[in-house]
């Protein structure tokens, strides 16, 4: 999980663990791969400290990583996205979430063919429309393991608002 103490990040976390995944959370700081690990990661890797593809082969050996996940996008999310698909598994999955650094990256597509991996884009809102009953089926097993404390629906550092907005992207920096 690239970006893993971040909102998508942390329920992508918790949620591998529900799902018996291993999870090797992947964070800019000790404090970000210390929060991740309090909420379920196996494996902690500093992006900002250790070669990200030598730990990440390290760590999901022999085969490689079934799948990545990546919130972050931008020059520093593309230098990690493209470090973790060098330790993809074969017909490896790497979910392209969204582009929290900003800036949205192009990857290289002699890399999922070299790994025999895809890249699956995952947009939450347009799947949601398409598929309202899955969607509801999944919002009744989220609010469930909220309530048995299965998931802990934090994030890494709360907004303080002092009035709500009337639209969150009013609050969102220009891209």
């Amino acid at each position: 999980m690239l970006g893993a103490a971040g909102g998508t990040g942390l329920a992508a976390v918790e949620l591998g663990l529900l799902m018996g995944a291993k999870v090797i959370a992947c964070a800019s700081s000790a404090d970000k791969l210390a929060f991740a690990r309090r909420h379920g990661a196996s494996i902690g890797i500093n992006y900002g400290e250790d070669d990200l593809a030598q730990a990440l082969a390290r760590e999901s050996a022999p085969t490689g990583a079934d799948v990545i996940y990546d919130p972050v996008g931008g020059r520093y999310g593309l230098a990690a996205g493209l470090a973790a698909l060098d330790a993809i598994a074969w017909h490896g999955r790497f979910l392209v979430i969204g582009f929290a650094a900003g800036e949205i990256p192009k990857l290289p597509l002699d890399l999922l063919q070299r790994k025999g991996c895809q890249a699956v884009g995952v947009f939450w809102g347009s799947w949601v429309a398409r598929n309202r009953d899955r969607h509801r089926a999944n919002m009744v097993d989220l609010a469930r393991w909220c309530a048995e404390g299965r998931l802990s629906a934090l994030s890494m550092r709360p907004i303080r608002w002092r009035q709500p907005p009337r639209r969150s992207s009013n609050r969102l920096p220009a891209r």
